[in-house]
């Protein structure tokens, strides 16, 4: 899943990008105020993560803007401004939470997990496909009870899938959820994933409809 993170200190932006890959989330960093207002596929991302003190303006102009025009994606505030009237202000600014720096990352990422299950309507953010089933926050999966060792980008394609079992995603859709922004993409990459998640979980599992793309079944 991809995160636009908005923050302008380059050290911190650097560091949390690094710790939600590893957590295996895309990353894209925006770090001013206009970059985030114009983010060209917001509609990609699965949640924001919003600094409040940005150079050329106040972060919670960039979220009325993006609720003004219609952006639904969870929006978590980090922020160095912890007065109860600033989270107030945030909430009903269209936040869906406020955390104040500095805070561990345990705890942003627990906060970022909650968010997702509630975007998706669920409780438990635990996905169930068939005999497939896999947990985002302990990164776990099982096939007919019995654990299943993935790399990053085979859980990550996994997850993409499990999440829309039964829709036919194009390879550009599987790129949008898999890769950053800036990062090199090539068609190519995806029948290669595509391979190596077939040959763990069954080839049968994953049907490929030519000049369209590719569905996991249910």
């Amino acid at each position: 899943m991809r995160l636009l993170l908005v923050e302008d200190d380059p050290e911190l932006g650097r560091r949390l990008s690094e710790r939600l890959r590893g957590v295996s989330y895309a990353v894209d960093l925006a770090t001013s105020g206009a970059d985030a207002e114009a983010w060209p596929d917001l509609d990609k991302m699965a949640a924001v993560i919003l600094d409040l003190g940005l150079p050329d303006g106040d972060g919670l102009q960039v979220l009325r803007h993006w609720r003004a025009n219609r952006v639904e994606c969870p929006i978590l505030i980090l922020t160095a401004r912890g007065s109860w009237q600033d989270k107030v202000e945030g909430l009903n600014a269209g936040a869906d939470d406020f955390v104040v720096k500095p805070v561990r990352f345990e705890e942003l990422q627990a906060r970022l997990n909650a968010l997702l299950r509630r975007q998706a309507g669920a409780r438990s953010g635990v996905l169930e496909v068939g005999d497939l089933r896999l947990d985002p926050q302990a990164h776990s999966v099982e096939q007919g009870g019995r654990p299943l060792s993935l790399s990053k980008q085979e859980f990550r394609l996994l997850h993409v899938f499990m999440r829309r079992a039964g829709q036919v995603l194009s390879q550009g859709d599987i790129l949008e959820n898999l890769y950053d922004l800036e990062a090199e993409r090539e068609l190519n990459t995806v029948e290669v994933l595509v391979g190596r998640l077939r040959r763990k979980i069954g080839k049968e599992r994953i049907t490929t409809l030519r000049g369209f793309g590719y569905r996991l079944e249910k």
